[in-house]
């Protein structure tokens, strides 16, 4: 097949994704509305400190019922999608076991929030979330290490580094654990996460066609063309939102897409504004432990932004042009520095 065939496949998983998506919108909102898959709003940190500031910037949403946990429509399109036409052991059974398994940790932090009361319905605690999804990142590592045999790392500019499996186990993990927990951490306005994560597959998916990984291209196309479809309704006001179960997903496979790449190193320029956001929050929490003190009004950023005036659809609209110019910039770097 020629390059051209490739990404017209490419194209065709993208608005397969796309339709089916928008088609299995009206039924997970029928079941949304009648079992009630209201989203509680979050009313402590991970500390266990009160959020005043972000509970009076959006009072307003909780006001009407908000469905969350769409993002199972995108675990069920892409999984179809994938196992049926794009499935492959070299190049999207990792990826797939990533976003499908960060889904199924997001789902039920998900399901403890909407059906879950007292304390414990703000979702699972912080170190077991962890701790799943290092669980995760380490088997999968494993497996990209050991059975693939994948165990250098490509440093832009300068070439090829064997880390060794268990350097590569280790990376693997972390590209996983911090990039599902970043993306899951800006999650937090409509169309926000989506926007930047669609930039951010992109990307990466122009990079693996450049490399010749077509099927891998082709995953990455699969999610763009469900996020069409959730930014369609997702857009402010948003009609749901796709909770920890897509969240958690795409930051997940996000970062397994990046270490697949040969391009682990990219993922801080193409997803800048998740490295941004998660610094956001860690600064916030460790100024406050350690001086008593918020930098912050409110984080991450983008409720800082909000409470300092910022229209909710500046904001995202802002960040999606930085995000759009990021995703082209690690392109570049791509292309230039060996990744190609």
């Amino acid at each position: 097949m020629t390059l051209n065939d490739e990404m017209f496949y490419g194209l065709v998983l993208a608005i397969g994704a796309f339709l089916s998506s928008m088609a299995l919108t009206p039924i997970y909102t029928h079941f949304a509305y009648k079992y009630k898959f209201w989203k509680k709003q979050k009313q402590t940190t991970v500390t266990g400190d009160s959020l005043p500031v972000m509970t009076k910037l959006h009072a307003h949403k909780f006001r009407r019922p908000f469905p969350t946990m769409a993002g199972i429509i995108g675990l069920v399109v892409i999984t179809v999608a994938t196992l049926c036409f794009n499935l492959d052991r070299g190049q999207t059974w990792l990826v797939l076991a990533a976003f499908v398994g960060g889904g199924v940790i997001g789902a039920i932090d998900d399901m403890i929030n909407v059906f879950g009361s007292g304390k414990g319905a703000a979702g699972l605690r912080g170190p077991m979330k962890f701790f799943m999804m290092t669980v995760l990142g380490l088997a999968l590592g494993w497996f990209f290490a050991v059975k693939i045999g994948w165990t250098t790392l490509l440093v832009p500019f300068v070439g090829h580094v064997d880390i060794g499996v268990a350097g590569m186990i280790l990376l693997f993990a972390f590209a996983l654990v911090a990039t599902a927990n970043s993306v899951n951490i800006t999650d937090g306005l409509d169309g926000l996460s989506g926007g930047l994560s669609m930039f951010a597959y992109g990307a990466f998916g122009v990079i693996a066609l450049m490399q010749g990984q077509y099927m891998l291209f082709g995953f990455c196309m699969t999610v763009i063309g469900w996020l069409f479809s959730y930014i369609w309704f997702n857009v402010p006001p948003a009609r749901f939102m796709m909770g920890d179960t897509g969240a958690v997903a795409l930051g997940a496979g996000l970062g397994v897409v990046a270490v697949m790449t040969d391009a682990f190193l990219l993922l801080p320029v193409i997803g800048l504004l998740f490295v941004i956001e998660t610094s956001s929050s860690l600064i916030q929490i460790v100024s406050k432990k350690l001086f008593h003190r918020k930098v912050f009004i409110s984080a991450p950023i983008h409720h800082h932004l909000e409470a300092k005036g910022w229209g909710e659809a500046k904001i995202v609209m802002r960040f999606w042009i930085i995000g759009l110019v990021m995703a082209i910039f690690g392109i570049y770097i791509a292309a230039t520095g060996g990744a190609f």
